[in-house]
């Protein structure tokens, strides 16, 4: 007998049935909104890392995982009477019927465009961002930067803000501004460590850290990529230094600086 192909239903029923007072998994039953967190923040990275990777295979039983943490915050939800995964679907679905009248002309999901009829992207854009800053009014965030979420990522958090103020009408012009802008921070970094304030030396590099992300948006590069792609490629220099030393029976520990540099180039060409 085929095993059964399960639904998004008996997902939501397995949930429900994990939350059960008295036959539920005690894990389970023990988990709350924050509890849950750092779970759904190393879920999303996971999907990022598979598709990053090109691994298709896992990036589908990522998705499960990350599709687990909705179903997990709608229980809890359903359970307090604040809402169902019923009500987060169709809220999601009104929103984007919304915001794109460019598809749904009606605002119904049946309603279609002439294909004939000319896509003006601008203007798509710019009514986007005027449908965001309305919803945003209605939600009671007046202020440019009042919902770019503290709990991202730093890097992700100034790239946000930067986009958000430049949308405002803040921004420089080109990129060769902020690198002039970059020099002058460095400069500023290198006063900072000729005195003896720590805090000093601190803010200078914060401020480095930000003007480097303007300047990855100014490239159209996002940061965080820029610096997961960097960082990956440190690793594999560094592994492959590894089986270099492993080879020669030496460890990276007893080399010299100058022989580190020579391993480095080495792996490098």
């Amino acid at each position: 007998m085929a095993n059964p192909t399960y639904t998004l239903e008996d997902l939501l029923y397995l949930m429900q049935r994990l939350r059960k007072p008295g036959t539920g998994c005690p894990w389970d039953l023990k988990q709350t909104y924050m509890s849950i967190t750092p779970s759904t923040i190393e879920e999303a990275y996971e999907v990022v890392d598979a598709i990053e990777r090109a691994d298709y295979e896992h990036l589908r039983e990522e998705l499960g995982d990350l599709l687990f943490q909705v179903i997990f915050y709608a229980q809890l939800a359903d359970e307090e009477r604040r809402f169902d995964f019923a009500s987060i679907v169709h809220q999601l679905t009104d929103k984007l019927l919304r915001r794109h009248p460019h598809v749904f002309p009606e605002g119904l999901l049946q309603s279609e465009i002439d294909p004939a009829s000319p896509v003006d992207e601008k203007s798509i854009h710019a009514k986007w961002e005027s449908m965001k800053q309305s919803e945003r009014q209605n939600k009671g965030r007046h202020g440019i930067l009042d919902d770019v979420p503290l709990a991202l990522p730093a890097l992700q958090r100034a790239q946000k803000m930067q986009k958000r103020v430049a949308k405002a009408g803040m921004d420089w012009r080109e990129a060769h501004e902020v690198l002039t802008k970059l020099e002058e921070e460095i400069n500023e970094l290198r006063e900072a460590m000729r005195g003896d304030s720590l805090e000093a030396v601190k803010e200078e590099f914060g401020d480095l850290l930000f003007s480097c992300v303007n300047l990855a948006r100014h490239l159209h590069l996002d940061a965080d990529q820029c610096l997961r792609s960097a960082n990956n490629k440190f690793q594999r220099r560094i592994d492959m230094m590894s089986r270099l030393l492993e080879e020669a029976g030496k460890q990276l520990s007893d080399l010299s600086a100058d022989e580190q540099n020579a391993y480095w180039n080495r792996v490098k060409n």
